[in-house]
């Protein structure tokens, strides 16, 4: 996406999926690209207040037709969460051709790329519309060369417990208290969310696995620029489907630091078919460790607690409680605050910069 001063005014589509974690994509644009939305386009939720439904977007209209969506004079349209069975819906496709026919842009962050359908490319073509697809990692990948360790700089990845608990909000919030600070601090993108926010970055899950590091890698290289990096991190170590990404996006961005990610109350890991409990902080915070060190020296140094579900004073009693099991600095980053998160980081930064 472009910076916080272009007049672009997306629909977010989230029909029947507007919740935190099922259309995160959304969600992610209206916490930090709010002034880049016009509207959210869900029929099952219009009308609703969209900042009770997800945290975010206050005074952002939930429509529920594509005459309303339009009426809100948009520039483009942004596919914000996951399509059903993976693949694009009729009346999905029936919009995205809506926007296109009038010269509007679409948006895409799905694995299935809108850039290989003739149909759509050539309305496109037609019309002066753009497509783009988030997910599209570059065609000149290669393997890791190790080489990220080497760099300077502050390299701090999100890990977590599981998949899709707050990774991408921690960096996120991270990178931005660190510059409100004073520190010459970047996020790297590795998802489509995270594209759609920052504008840049390689979507680590659509590459060909033996390039996954090496995409890592070329993002850690191409942003040596900044004192400290905040990279997104994907999946979870202990996930059985998504634990390849991350191992390879850890080894590839060769952190010094890590912030480990858990979500409260979840028991069992997400998009995993066979029930599959999560592990505790405690169960995978040497396991991340052990995996690092064997290219690059690199340790927990925080945990953040995603405590969406919780009341104020169970969060708090969490937060405490995992501070004296870990040893370690502990918060929720949207509820409480990344100070905690920084100051674990400060000797680190003071070391590498």
């Amino acid at each position: 996406m472009p910076d916080s001063h272009s007049p672009r005014r997306l629909v977010l589509l989230t029909e029947g999926s507007l919740d935190p974690y099922n259309a995160k994509t959304a969600v992610g644009v209206l916490r930090y690209r709010p002034e880049h939305v016009a509207c959210v386009l869900d029929s099952l939720r219009a009308g609703e207040d969209l900042e009770k439904l997800v945290g975010t977007g206050r005074g952002i209209p939930i429509v529920g037709t594509l005459e309303e969506a339009l009426a809100t004079h948009p520039t483009g349209l942004l596919l914000g969460t996951v399509a059903p069975g993976g693949r694009i819906p009729q009346s999905w496709r029936t919009l995205i051709i809506a926007f296109l026919e009038r010269g509007l842009d679409v948006i895409s962050g799905l694995h299935q790329f809108l850039t290989e359908d003739p149909t759509l490319m050539a309305i496109a073509a037609r019309t002066g519309a753009t497509i783009q697809d988030l997910r599209r990692p570059p065609a000149d990948l290669g393997v890791a060369t190790n080489i990220a360790k080497d760099q300077p700089g502050l390299r701090v990845l999100t890990v977590g417990t599981d998949c899709n608990l707050g990774k991408k909000v921690t960096s996120l919030e991270m990178a931005r208290a660190a510059r409100a600070a004073g520190w010459d601090a970047a996020f790297v993108a590795t998802g489509q969310t995270g594209i759609a926010i920052d504008g840049k970055g390689i979507a680590i899950d659509a590459v060909i696995s033996d390039f996954v590091a090496g995409a890592a890698e070329r993002l850690v290289v191409e942003s040596a620029n900044h004192e400290v990096l905040f990279i997104e991190g994907q999946g979870a170590i202990t996930h059985p489907g998504f634990s390849g990404v991350t191992l390879g996006l850890l080894h590839g961005s060769a952190p010094q630091a890590m912030v480990l990610c858990h979500h409260a109350t979840r028991r069992y890991m997400r998009a995993c078919p066979t029930p599959t409990p999560v592990p505790s902080p405690a169960q995978v915070l040497p396991l991340y460790e052990r995996l690092a060190n064997v290219l690059f020296p690199s340790k927990v140094v925080a945990v953040s607690i995603n405590t969406l579900e919780l009341p104020e004073d169970e969060a708090r009693a969490v937060i405490a409680r995992t501070e004296s099991e870990l040893g370690l600095p502990a918060t929720d980053p949207v509820r409480f605050g990344v100070e905690k998160l920084l100051n674990a980081l400060e000797p680190l930064r003071r070391e590498h910069t």
